[in-house]
């Protein structure tokens, strides 16, 4: 118990300190970590801050391939996390293997905030949020679930309609699936223009480095610079492709470089 809550402190103090160096901190000096949960909490802390849009911090499984050295342990402590709901993780519609994780507490605040929002519009039955809230998120852990059992689980709440569940899918807390319309994913609200950014920002990013005479650049003044078509900071880009295979990074007397992947 003593050393549950001893890690509990630590991670605390651990989000403290990365909030007071979040833009202090640049990437050669923290682009490792040796526990997941460790690099979860930093990155989330240096997510950038957006005037135009709601959105809690989330994490790419990419970005975690690139921190800790070892994809099984990244894995295996992942789900760890995902089974104590700690965290929750997101099938995006990005690329065929983008998963993003989000913590459970930032969700749930996320939730709350579109709950308001469809109050605030008058849209419909808004019960159906308390339901999807206490009974589906509370039991349902997986990415995805199946139209009968989401229908189960709501109605632990009360009577349901067709309309309830149009209602989760506009509030953007749910997306059919294209391939089994049986089967939603789980989705993050207003998560959409942040991931057109994300795939832009990956061609932009990866067009500037072919560029280059080899293709490469030090990964210090890579950092410092702005993405035009991205509203994600370099730092979030250089993560996720570096975690993807798309670059690779090579420690120099001068530094780390940063070099496009040869296909």
């Amino acid at each position: 118990m003593e050393r549950g809550k001893k890690r509990r402190r630590e991670e605390e103090e651990i989000e403290a300190e990365n909030r007071d160096a979040n833009h202090s901190l640049s990437l050669e000096q923290n682009l490792s970590f040796s526990d997941t949960n460790v690099a979860l909490r930093m990155m989330r802390a240096q997510f950038p801050q957006f005037d135009n849009v709601a959105i809690q911090p989330f994490i790419l499984q990419s970005q975690l391939y690139s921190s800790v050295k070892d994809r099984t342990q990244v894995d295996r402590e992942l789900e760890s996390l995902r089974r104590d709901k700690v965290v929750r993780i997101f099938k995006l519609n990005t690329g065929q293997d983008d998963h993003g994780i989000m913590f459970l507490e930032d969700y749930l605040k996320q939730l709350e905030h579109v709950v308001k929002r469809m109050e605030e519009k008058k849209q419909g039955d808004v019960d159906v949020f308390k339901w999807f809230k206490g009974h589906v998120i509370e039991s349902k852990l997986e990415p995805s679930i199946e139209h009968e059992e989401l229908y189960a689980l709501l109605s632990l709440g009360g009577q349901v309609k067709d309309g309830h569940i149009s209602l989760l899918i506009n509030a953007g807390l749910l997306t059919r699936q294209l391939i089994d319309p049986n089967m939603y994913w789980f989705a993050i609200p207003n998560i959409g223009s942040i991931l057109k950014g994300l795939s832009q920002g990956r061609k932009e990013l990866l067009s500037l480095l072919n560029r280059r005479r080899y293709k490469e650049m030090m990964l210090a003044p890579l950092e410092k610079m702005r993405l035009r078509l991205s509203p994600l900071d370099m730092r979030f880009h250089l993560r996720d492709l570096i975690g993807s295979g798309h670059l690779k990074t090579a420690h120099t007397p001068s530094g780390i470089v940063v070099q496009v992947s040869k296909d």
